[in-house]
Order: C-alpha cells, then structure tokens, then sequence
C-alpha cells in the first residue's frame, strides 16, 4: 500500500492525488496554500490553552456539539470500549471560541476549507462517470452554504503509564464526513490500515497536508473512495513525555444533503455522534 505524495502546484496534480484517495483512501500535498508559520502558531498558542485552566470556561455542549471536550468526555472509537487518550475543541464560525486564539483560528478555518473544496471539485471531476451519476447532487454543491464543517484542534497529552491496558491515542477510526483536511502533526503516530490488515505509516513531514475520505463520500460514491481506517499510536521513549497537537478540518455538507438511499448527512451524522458516545 502506497499513499502518494503529490505537488499541489503539478500539473496533473488533481489525477494523481484522486488516484491516490481511491487506491487508498489517503492523500499527501506538499506546495499547498496553507501556510505553515500559521500552522505552527495555532499548535504553539492551542497547547498553551490546554495546558491552562481557562479551558473549563468552555466545557462542550451537548446540543451544538462546540467548545473543549475533555479527556474524560473523549470519543469511544466504533467496537472498542476504551475513550481514546485525547482532549479537543471544536470550532464552527457560529460556535465559542476563546477570543485571544479567535483571529488565527478563523484564518486558518477560511484557508482550509477552501482548499478541501477544491480537493472536492478535484474527486468530482475524475469520478468516473457510472459512479458520478449516483451522486444525488454534484459533491461541490454539497457543501455549499453548510454551517457544518468543523475545525477541531486536538491535544494527545503526554503518557503517563497508567493508562487503561488497550487504549490508544486514536482508537482504529473511519471519519464521518466527506474529507478531512490534516497538517502534519508536531509529532509522528497517524497510521492506515492497508487491505491485508497490516498498519502503514502516514507520510507526515512537518509541512505536508494529509487528506483521507470520510464515510460520508464513501457512502455517497457507493464504495469507489474508501473511507480508509486509521489510528494514531501510543509513542514510546521521550516521545511519549510529548504532547502531541493535531488541526484537523472535517468538511460536512448541509444537513439536508442526501447521500445515498439510506442516509441524508443530518441522519448520518447523528447516527456516528451516538455511537462515538458523545450524544445520547
């Protein structure tokens, strides 16, 4: 199993990265648009907030799903009975963000969302044709308008041995939404799970963009891009004394999209909300 690394700035750029997302269900840019001098900002001023006590101020709400969800509250992967060892905040443009990380925040979440829409014409455009023809709505237009998309900057603190036998920093996960958009973490540990069940590194060169299909366009494209599942694990030696931060952008169309004949997006998502144990 290989992920590709592709020049965003290529001329055949948008073949090869939707070559790579339906082999694999991952992608890699490098020569992207999104600066990496922000990037590193947000991990450097969001790991100050977690390591802070103003965090309790912005406990998550159950109802809209924004603010900072504990490691107590963290997600329970699909079949496993362990939280994953995470603390995260959701950012949505109409949700709570602390003021002083508001600008940069919001900065990053314009630029990135879109690029993942660009990404998003690229899948379009080189879906073949019996496939396209299923989508209820051209996947661009899925997105247009939606309140939904969600930035979620993610905190794995540092191990302290005592976690409970099995847990993992991200439990084996398919993501719920259409792509998700990555900037290399400060700390090395994502993986994807290739056919034969073995476990892949992720390239992820501080500066690159990783990109996975979420199980919304797997279900939308019946299957053609695969909604891959990743992890990220447990470090060893002075790694493990490291927090590690992560940026992830979950791109969402509208509520009312339908995806398939079973789901539209507002159906399915709040069906993986339930089963990742953060709504009842």
């Amino acid at each position: 199993m290989q992920v590709s690394v592709v020049d965003y700035r290529a001329p055949d750029a948008a073949e090869r990265f939707t070559r790579s997302l339906h082999e694999t269900g991952f992608g890699v840019l490098v020569n992207h648009p999104i600066p990496q001098p922000l990037v590193e900002k947000i991990y450097g001023d969001w790991l100050g907030f977690f390591n802070g006590d103003e965090k309790t101020g912005y406990a998550f709400s159950k109802e809209t799903q924004d603010g900072w969800f504990s490691t107590e509250i963290s997600e329970t992967a699909k079949g496993f009975t362990q939280k994953d060892i995470k603390e995260y905040f959701h950012i949505y443009p109409w949700g709570r963000i602390p003021p002083s990380l508001k600008d940069d925040a919001m900065q990053y979440y314009g630029l990135a969302n879109g690029l993942a829409a660009e990404l998003l014409s690229w899948v379009e455009k080189h879906t073949p044709a019996d496939i396209a023809k299923n989508y209820r709505e051209p996947l661009s237009h899925m997105i247009k308008d939606s309140s939904q998309t969600l930035l979620r900057v993610l905190r794995y603190p540092p191990l302290t041995g005592q976690e409970p036998a099995g847990s993992l920093r991200a439990a084996p996960h398919g993501d719920i939404n259409l792509l998700t958009i990555l900037p290399a973490a400060n700390e090395p540990g994502l993986q994807v799970q290739a056919k034969d069940g073995s476990w892949v590194d992720v390239p992820c060169d501080f500066g690159m963009l990783i990109i996975n299909i979420g199980d919304m366009l797997q279900e939308a494209s019946q299957g053609y891009y695969p909604s891959t599942i990743h992890r990220v694990v447990n470090p060893t030696g002075e790694g493990a004394k490291k927090s590690r931060i992560s940026l992830p952008l979950f791109l969402h169309p509208r509520n009312e999209v339908v995806l398939s004949d079973r789901y539209t997006a507002h159906a399915y998502l709040e069906e993986r909300l339930r089963e990742l144990g953060v709504k009842t």
